[in-house]
């Protein structure tokens, strides 16, 4: 049997090996992605639906044409009798518990006085039209419509568009259909990749343009949205999946080498596991189970490359050292399976998701916890965020003075008006005074 060739290394106290760096400096967008999809994405926005029609061909391998890109009702009906009943159940209860944590989420308008009478605040507006990439491919990713759409709905988007591709045969995979439905999506394209970007981006005759694309894709769906921010706005720029977990040596070897394998098998080959821990012992029994379990995965050749170039398995002086590596390496999923969990996972601070404890594997995270599962890729943990019900509206300042607080705030807007050389901004307030 072939050794796994995830390395052990060394975490010192005075900092890192250059493998470690390197690991740490991943891109957050694949190279090589960029040009082909500049290209694609000027052909959409100049000529729409045939080169929509033509990509779609080309890339997502169907045979779809203007007549058949959109789906009908009888096609959500015929999934919905094909998808067996339990993933029915086990669907409604995951999209139960997001719309409740979705819920939880949403701001509420408020409003606080100002000094002479009048007041301040925040609205927050559903946005109009939204659209969710939902990847179809190597693995049709039915949760993806459950925790994009679930929560544009919830927070009240009537138009809510997904794109995802179809298979050879014309049709889409009635898993995701079903959670499409059940999500609460308003239209249904057969379109993937860079075209489905472009489309909802520019809109064509058949695919009207939307305000916001969200939902994770694979590198040319990454480079796509990137180029296409600005014409919409856009969740956050997420690349291939990625795993830390930091343990100590109270983890089960056996889960924290699962938990590993559970973002390598995604199918890209550029996914990241990483394992922290102070024990030297936890990462060989690690080591040996991730060849043991490797073993008996589906998905062997794409494992195989994640464990051969995208899995390192770090030993720490100290928890303190394993905090700090972590919070370099900004993972989008981050486990913490030590003894002192949740005072240990207070000082994570770059994380795209954190799963506390032994019984938290970050599986839960993609199906069935509630948070939605689309996050940070790439270190971009470090400044951006997940997705929430809040990205699917808009917040709007409210500001409603009286003549006494314009009277208060009158020299301040002069002040600004003379030294930015804007005099028209100063007469608009002192006219009403005069």
């Amino acid at each position: 049997m072939k050794k796994t060739d995830a390395p052990i290394l060394k975490y010192s106290a005075e900092g890192c090996s250059a493998k470690i760096e390197k690991f740490l400096l991943r891109p957050p967008v694949e190279r090589g992605a960029d040009k082909i999809a500049a290209d694609v994405l000027a052909e959409i926005k100049k000529h729409g639906d045939s080169a929509v029609v033509k990509f779609a061909r080309q890339f997502d391998r169907s045979p779809v044409t203007l007549a058949t890109m959109r789906v009908t009702k009888a096609e959500i009906a015929s999934a919905k009798k094909t998808v067996d009943a339990g993933f029915k159940k086990a669907a409604k209860e995951a999209h139960k518990r997001i719309a409740e944590f979705a819920i939880a989420g949403l701001r509420e308008d408020w409003r606080m006085p100002a000094p002479q009478g009048g007041w301040l605040g925040e609205k927050f507006v559903a946005l109009d039209r939204v659209g969710a990439y939902i990847p179809g491919g190597a693995a049709p990713l039915a949760s993806t419509a459950l925790m994009t759409l679930t929560l544009a709905e919830v927070a009240g988007v009537p138009e809510r568009v997904a794109c995802t591709p179809a298979t050879a045969d014309g049709t889409v995979n009635p898993y995701v259909l079903f959670a499409l439905d059940l999500a609460g999506a308003t239209e249904i394209y057969k379109v993937g990749g860079i075209q489905a970007v472009g489309a909802m981006a520019y809109g064509t005759k058949t695919i009207k343009k939307v305000q916001k694309i969200v939902g994770p894709g694979g590198p040319y769906v990454t480079a796509a949205k990137r180029l296409v921010y600005g014409e919409v706005a856009l969740d956050m720029v997420a690349g291939p999946s990625e795993i830390a977990v930091l343990a100590d040596d109270s983890a089960n070897p056996a889960h924290v080498a699962a938990d590993l394998l559970s973002q390598a098998e995604h199918g890209t080959g550029s996914e990241k596991a990483l394992l922290v821990t102070p024990s030297e012992k936890l990462a060989k029994a690690v080591r040996a189970e991730l060849e043991i379990q490797s073993a008996k995965l589906t998905r062997q050749k794409p494992v195989a490359e994640v464990l051969a170039n995208g899995c390192i398995l770090v030993v720490v002086p100290d928890l303190g050292k394993g905090i700090e590596l972590c919070n370099r390496f900004a993972p989008e999923h981050m486990e913490v399976i030590v003894k002192t969990a949740e005072r240990v996972a207070e000082k994570i601070y770059r994380a795209g998701a954190i799963f506390i404890g032994p019984w938290t594997p970050e599986a839960v995270g993609d199906f069935a916890a509630g948070p939605s599962h689309v996050l940070p890729t790439g270190g971009t943990a470090a400044f951006f965020s997940g997705l929430t019900v809040e990205d699917f509206r808009r917040r709007v300042s409210l500001i409603h003075f009286t003549k006494n607080d314009l009277k208060e705030t009158v020299s301040v807007v002069e002040a600004f008006g003379r030294v930015e050389t804007l005099d028209a901004h100063a007469r608009s307030a002192t006219i009403r005074l005069d």
